[in-house]
């Protein structure tokens, strides 16, 4: 189905220096095949996967009474997600795509029946046994999936709010809802199954996808480590820190200051917030009427001003909250004092996700090749999940947990502006649009 390389028309560029995609003819493609059908697959992996792990961690401390346990089983899920992602260039080249979909999707129901366990007989070591069979590979339609990921977050809300409704007080959810996550995740790795081997996809621009790892275990390890030095990725680790570090933060604020069922409208609202917030950042990343400078510099200055003020009035807050004995907990019958609590935690899930979707963005501008994507995606995901195991191993100590991850994180704020600015201020200047050129790569290859 590929085009012959003379029917590739050579690539224009605006009046801004920025690459304009190349137009080729739409051709007929099997449904089955299609990049809109692989991707609506990948999106169902991810809804009942990490989707439907996002609603039981969006309850506050995996819907347990405290946080402590279970944040420290997520910071041992992300400490092997670490190693899993350095070497995921390495794991796709030897078993493929879809294997490691599958082998990734199968997982997360020991986890949920951990925390099932847990919940009802105080079975501890089943909680940390879970994580190390939850690590899975990344999604590559970030839209859909991103879509895909925060529907299971609010399928789970409903769920986990219907279950808990009458609880105003502190306390955990009912164990009845990690039944019904514990169903829903097993379906899983069978969803994956239904993916098509990436050599058989077709796109309606002829072009054949290629995923393939052509160099050897040795130089793939290399060439990921030589990228993860580069200048411009070590510039942007401070603001991926900043970012990623607050999912523990906020989710352990939640368990402590909010009531049970206060717990569960965030489980259900916070998706809601995060799918309407996401896909607004990615359309206004998508307008291409804007250069790409533009959309990136504009982008940074919105998302980072806004995570000041998260970081200034969670300060406050959770200031305040600490120096009252006994510890207050937020019901919604509390008036201003619930909504001052529970809208803090609304914008921090907002700007997180926000956050997440514009890391890939600056990372994708960064690579210049097809292969580099896999790579600096990978690192990406093991950066983040360093700073995740680091930012749950913390907050499972009580007054990190309570108090200091709040301070932590407004820090680790600060400090990535200066690094943040200097690379996104190269992207559509001196870096180019690096896409576009990817993307003619891709044509020229076929």
């Amino acid at each position: 189905m590929a085009l012959d390389k003379s029917e590739v028309a050579d690539t224009p560029t605006s009046s801004d220096n920025e690459a304009l995609p190349t137009v080729r003819e739409k051709l007929p493609v099997k449904w089955y095949r299609s990049t809109l059908y692989n991707s609506i697959i990948l999106g169902i992996c991810n809804f009942l996967a990490p989707g439907i792990w996002g609603a039981m961690n969006s309850l506050g401390a995996g819907g347990e009474e405290s946080p402590h346990l279970v944040n420290a089983a997520n910071a041992l899920t992300f400490c092997l997600m670490v190693i899993s992602c350095f070497f995921s260039s390495v794991l796709v080249k030897y078993i493929g795509i879809k294997p490691a979909l599958i082998f990734g999707t199968m997982g997360y129901a020991p986890y949920a029946a951990g925390l099932y366990c847990n919940n009802r007989y105080g079975t501890e070591w089943f909680v940390l046994l879970g994580p190390p069979f939850a690590v899975s590979p990344q999604g590559r339609f970030l839209g859909l999936w991103l879509s895909f990921r925060v529907a299971g977050q609010v399928l789970g809300g409903v769920i986990n709010l219907a279950l808990n409704a009458d609880n105003s007080g502190r306390g955990k959810v009912s164990y009845n809802v990690y039944l019904v996550f514990i169903a829903l995740q097993a379906i899983g790795p069978f969803a994956a199954l239904l993916l098509t081997p990436p050599d058989k996809v077709q796109r309606t621009d002829g072009v054949i996808p290629n995923l393939q790892i052509s160099e050897s275990s040795w130089k793939e390890i290399k060439l990921t480590s030589k990228l993860f030095v580069s200048k411009y990725f070590l510039l942007l680790i401070p603001l991926i820190a900043q970012g990623v570090y607050s999912e523990a933060v906020m989710f352990t604020y939640e368990s402590v200051w909010l009531s049970v069922r206060g717990r569960a409208l965030g489980s259900f609202l916070s998706g809601i917030v995060a799918m309407i917030s996401g896909n607004l950042l990615g359309a206004f990343l998508d307008r291409e009427k804007w250069p790409l400078k533009r959309r990136a510099r504009w982008a940074f200055i919105g998302i980072l001003g806004l995570q000041g003020v998260w970081w200034v009035w969670g300060t406050v807050l959770v200031t305040n909250y600490w120096g009252q004995n006994p510890l207050p907990v937020y019901d919604w019958l509390d008036g201003g004092a619930f909504v001052r609590t529970f809208l803090l935690f609304l914008g921090w899930v907002s700007g997180f996700q926000i956050n997440y979707l514009y890391l890939y963005f600056l990372v994708g501008n960064l690579a210049r090749t097809p292969e580099e994507v896999i790579r600096i995606s990978a690192l990406l995901r093991g950066t983040e999940s360093a700073v995740q195991a680091v930012s749950y191993g913390l907050n499972s100590i009580t007054v990190m947990g309570a108090i200091g991850g709040v301070y932590l994180n407004f820090g680790l704020w600060a400090i990535a502006l200066v690094p943040g600015w200097l690379v996104v201020k190269e992207i559509g200047v001196s870096l180019g649009d690096n896409k576009i050129a990817r993307e003619r790569e891709v044509m020229e290859r076929s």
